[in-house]
């Protein structure tokens, strides 16, 4: 695979970081600003919300540059934003500097995808997808547990100064790996949009909402869930995320070759594999040993449905693809931000910290039913175009050569 992939999971990895750490600083950060628990956890929400908003707008201004270009702004912008978390005097300030390193999240990650996939041959563009991702799901093994281990040791503060510094890492990196000849600039903004006629691209963007942000209604409150329910000590957060990390990084790299091969098999058998995961995290969460196997297996099957959902988008809107794959990424944060609202609110409710497990549990089987239904309306749709190319010529009177020609 091409070095350049390597400077792509570089900034993925910061990226990654910033986004998953919290699941692990949450309760710290809650001490630090003196909030709740379930409004500590807006850290999580409001970064999402801002992946959303910021992936279109961040797409559209990159129409003006190159790839490259592009990417070297969203880092730079990642830099001022986390640094800006890690200085904020008080609760309301630091939302504002998640935010604002979200805005970079979408764009990066869906320009990122395009220049994967363009480096390698079509059909490899999944595996290298993955490969990309890998940096993601590696913060998680190693970026999520020392934040953590950062944020116990000398204060929440510091994991985010920290993750400055991986960004600044990986803006080097996108400047030195990533070759001149494969920064191409974006379709028009006019072109961007058409391809969101075809429902198709609504339908993988609405799986993608459903079916990973079930993930997140389980891992945000991981922490409190695993002390409060599962009688772990608070420093077995640290391995406990690092166990949650492996399963991503497996999950995503394992995908992404089966992908290649069989996308809508690879993301049926991880959906429901995700959805049996958290609905037994209901239950295994009151034993060591099993939740500890869950959080794993939540961790594989969440993440393998990374690179089937973010290449049927990708091949849906092929004309045009930067900025449905950049939207996709903020479905992925959409679902994201839905599920930790949803899971801060069974848990207000006092339905217990295990409640959002069922919460992403229905969520992913909403999203399986989703992708069964896309797939069969897109086989219907093919039946019906190769019914018409077919009879269409025999409709033709006079030219009974055109009937053998179909």
């Amino acid at each position: 695979m091409p070095l350049a992939l390597l400077a792509l999971a570089i900034g993925a990895f910061g990226i990654g970081t910033t986004e998953f750490a919290v699941m692990g600083l949450l309760p710290d950060m809650a001490a630090g600003f003196g909030v709740s628990i379930p409004l500590a956890g807006y850290a999580t929400t409001v970064y999402a919300l801002g992946v959303v908003i910021g992936a279109p707008l961040m797409t559209a201004l990159g129409t003006r540059f190159t790839r490259k270009q592009m990417l070297t702004l969203l880092m730079g912008l990642f830099i001022v934003g986390n640094l800006f978390t890690g200085l904020a005097p008080n609760f309301w300030i630091m939302l504002v500097g998640r935010i604002v390193a979200a805005f970079t999240h979408g764009a990066f990650f869906g320009i990122g995808a395009l220049v994967a996939a363009d480096l390698v041959a079509p059909q490899k563009r999944a595996t290298a997808i993955s490969l990309m991702f890998s940096g993601l799901t590696i913060a998680n093994v190693v970026g999520v547990p020392a934040g953590t281990m950062l944020s116990q040791h000398a204060g929440w503060r510091t994991t985010f100064y920290a993750i400055t510094a991986l960004g600044v890492i990986g803006l080097l990196g996108i400047v030195k790996l990533i070759p001149a000849h494969q920064a191409k600039a974006a379709s028009s903004i006019g072109k961007e949009l058409a391809v969101f006629r075809n429902p198709q691209v609504g339908l993988a963007m609405l799986m993608t909402i459903l079916g990973f942000g079930g993930v997140f209604a389980a891992v945000t409150y991981l922490a409190s869930m695993m002390t409060e329910v599962t009688g772990f000590a608070p420093s077995s957060v640290i391995w406990l995320t690092a166990v949650f990390g492996l399963g991503m990084v497996g999950g995503n790299l394992v995908s992404g070759r089966f992908t290649d091969r069989a996308m809508m098999p690879m993301l049926y058998v991880s959906m429901s594999g995700l959805a049996l995961s958290l609905a037994a995290f209901n239950f295994t969460a009151h034993n060591k040993i099993a939740a500890t196997v869950t959080i794993a297996l939540i961790g594989i099957f969440g993440f393998a449905t990374v690179p089937p959902l973010q290449k049927r988008v990708m091949d849906q809107a092929a004309a045009a693809p930067t900025l449905a794959s950049a939207g996709n990424i903020a479905a992925f944060n959409f679902g994201n931000a839905l599920a930790a609202w949803l899971g801060g609110l069974v848990i207000s409710a006092g339905l217990g910290y295990t409640a959002p497990n069922w919460v992403g549990a229905l969520m992913t089987v909403v999203a399986l039913g989703v992708a069964i239904f896309a797939s069969l309306l897109e086989r219907r749709q093919s039946g019906r175009s190769q019914v018409v190319h077919a009879g269409g010529p025999a409709l033709v009177a006079d030219e009974p050569v055109a009937v053998g020609q179909s």
